[in-house]
C-alpha cells in the first residue's frame, strides 16, 4: 500500500496539486524538503504489469477514440452542446462488446448513456479509417439536465424534495442530508 501511495501521490502531484501535497504531508509530516512536488517520479515495478489488462484497455481506449471522433463531428455540426448531452449508439464486433462487459462505457465515454449493438455499424454512422469495423451514431441523450452531476437522463425531475437531480445524485444528498440530521 505504501508503494502505491507514493506512486499515486507523485504521478497525480502535477494535476492535483493541493491535494496531492496534502496526502503526501499528512503522511510524511511537514520537515523541510518533504515536498511531493520535490519528488522524482518511481520506477515502476515489471512485476505490475499485466498483459491482459493493457490489452483490454487499450481496446477500450481505441473504441473511445471513435466515440470521441463522433461527438466532435457532432458538436461542430451542433448536434450536441456538450458529450453529457449524447446518446452515442455504438456498433462494435461481438468479441469487442464482451470485452466491454462489465465496463461503465458511457462513464469512460463522459456520455450520460450509452448503448453497444454487437453489429455491424449502419452506413452513416461514424467511423474512424483504422477502425471501420466500429461506428458511431450520436442521439440526443433523453431526459433533463441533473444539476449536481450536469448529465442527462430521463429521472430528472422525479423527486419532489430534490426535483433538479438525477436518481445517483438524489440519493447522495438525501444521504448526505439524513447523516447530518
Amino acid at each position: 500500500m505504501e508503494h502505491i501511495f507514493n506512486h499515486l501521490c507523485i504521478w497525480l502531484a502535477p494535476i492535483l496539486c493541493f491535494t496531492a501535497e496534502e496526502a503526501w504531508l499528512a503522511r510524511f509530516g511537514a520537515a523541510e524538503g518533504v515536498s511531493v512536488h520535490l519528488q522524482t517520479f518511481p520506477a515502476v515495478p515489471f512485476e505490475w504489469r499485466n498483459e491482459g489488462l493493457a490489452k483490454k484497455w487499450a481496446e477500450i481506449r481505441n473504441v473511445r477514440r471513435a466515440v470521441t471522433g463522433a461527438l466532435e463531428v457532432a458538436r461542430n455540426e451542433k448536434k450536441i452542446g456538450a458529450p453529457l448531452q449524447a446518446h452515442p449508439q455504438v456498433y462494435v464486433p461481438q468479441a469487442t462488446k464482451e470485452l466491454l462487459t462489465g465496463v461503465d462505457f458511457a462513464e469512460i465515454c463522459v456520455n450520460s448513456a450509452l448503448t453497444l449493438h454487437a453489429a455491424a455499424p449502419p452506413a452513416d454512422a461514424f467511423a474512424l479509417q483504422d477502425m471501420a469495423d466500429i461506428g458511431v451514431v450520436v442521439n440526443l441523450a433523453e431526459g433533463q439536465k441533473c444539476e449536481r452531476c450536469w448529465q442527462t437522463l430521463p429521472e430528472v425531475g422525479s423527486h419532489a424534495d430534490h426535483p433538479d437531480l438525477c436518481d445517483r445524485c438524489h440519493d447522495a444528498v438525501t444521504h448526505k442530508d439524513k447523516a447530518a440530521a
